[in-house]
């Protein structure tokens, strides 16, 4: 009899998208009998602690790159390449310690570039096979692409084709020969808890009028929470604001109408957004994936400097879909009149293609 197959679960550290976009995936394997270890740093280890206290967890260190208060974040980025550099090349050499150490099998990884190995099967997750940049997009796509080639396959959390929700970032050129198409992935999907507790909410019973969802790299996170808090305070929208502070268990009440929480889970997550009438978040891919499954109006706030997040709410509110404004000229009641022209986005059924893969991968 074959033995059930060890999983390495190794999500990027920079926001939370990349940890709660494995959600679904690490369901999936423990539902296929596999055993799960997920290898993690900072706030994305604190959630999937969360969501799965009875896996085994390892620190995989990230990269500790912070976004700029202000300034251009191309140049911050830049200026940080020689650090983001050793950080890929320290992840590979600490992931070879790993699969000796834990007998890995087969590793999944989420936009960490050194999470491939010879020895074992990887995987490598991610929707950004193009990078949007002011120059050089071109060189950039090469490199990625030089990249992926080290990994077995590479999974495109999108659907294929026109109704895509990435546009450019994985839809303009054609995808290298060991990548595939699996679908959007949602944390809030493939639960069957869930999907009993989507059921039993009265979709006619809204408890807030505004829920604002606080994520990202710091300090540009801070920042953002600061602006909603205000804003929202001096309104008379009844409101929750989550913050994404998965390493405390906090709330407040800024006045009678506006509530305040650290975090929550998945679960907990899901009630809350199908009961809001209007979510106010990032536009990072995942946060998008998230709201599209459950066909939600959103008005986005890109993180500044963050071209992928200024390109993904330019397509959505080219599509009609949804509202953008600048964090820096944020105004909630114009926001909030503006997104009235913008018909939200439409649910859609989770796709059987990561099922698929990982079907294929447990072989």
């Amino acid at each position: 009899m074959q033995k059930d197959k060890r999983i390495l679960i190794c999500p990027l550290d920079w926001g939370l998208g990349h940890a709660t976009r494995c959600i679904p995936i690490i369901r999936l394997l423990l539902k296929k009998n596999a055993e799960v270890i997920i290898a993690a740093d900072n706030r994305p280890l604190a959630l999937l602690k969360l969501e799965f206290p009875e896996l085994q967890f390892i620190q995989l260190k990230g990269y500790n790159i912070n976004y700029p208060a202000s300034g251009s974040m191309i140049l911050k980025m830049l200026l940080s390449l020689p650090k983001i550099i050793k950080g890929i090349k320290a992840e590979h050499r600490q992931l070879d310690k790993i699969i000796k150490e834990h007998n890995i099998d087969i590793v999944i990884s989420d936009n960490r570039y050194g999470c491939w190995n010879k020895k074992v099967k990887t995987v490598f997750i991610t929707h950004q096979l193009m990078i949007k940049a002011p120059f050089a997009e071109g060189f950039l796509h090469k490199k990625v692409l030089k990249f992926i080639d080290k990994y077995d396959a590479c999974w495109i959390p999108d659907n294929e084709g026109s109704q895509n929700l990435s546009g450019d970032l994985a839809n303009k050129n054609p995808i290298p020969k060991n990548a595939f198409f699996i679908g959007p992935l949602s944390r809030f999907d493939s639960n069957e808890k869930q999907i009993e507790q989507r059921n039993k909410i009265d979709v006619g019973k809204i408890n807030y009028d505004i829920m604002a969802i606080v994520s990202g790299p710091e300090p540009q996170r801070g920042i953002l929470k600061n602006i909603l808090m205000l804003q929202l305070k001096e309104s008379n929208y009844k409101s929750l604001i989550v913050c994404g502070e998965t390493e405390s268990e906090w709330e407040m009440q800024l006045n009678e109408n506006v509530h305040v929480k650290s975090h929550l889970g998945a679960a907990e997550m899901h009630k809350a957004i199908s009961s809001s009438s209007l979510i106010i978040a990032r536009s990072g891919y995942s946060t998008i994936m998230d709201l599209a499954m459950l066909g939600k109006k959103v008005i986005f706030i890109p993180t500044p400097g963050q071209t992928e997040q200024a390109y993904l709410a330019q397509i959505v509110m080219e599509r009609t879909i949804a509202f953008y404004q600048t964090q820096e000229n944020f105004n909630l009641e114009q926001a909030i009149e503006a997104s009235k022209k913008y018909r939200g986005f439409q649910t859609f059924q989770a796709s059987t293609d990561l099922e698929k893969r990982i079907e294929k991968l447990l072989c």
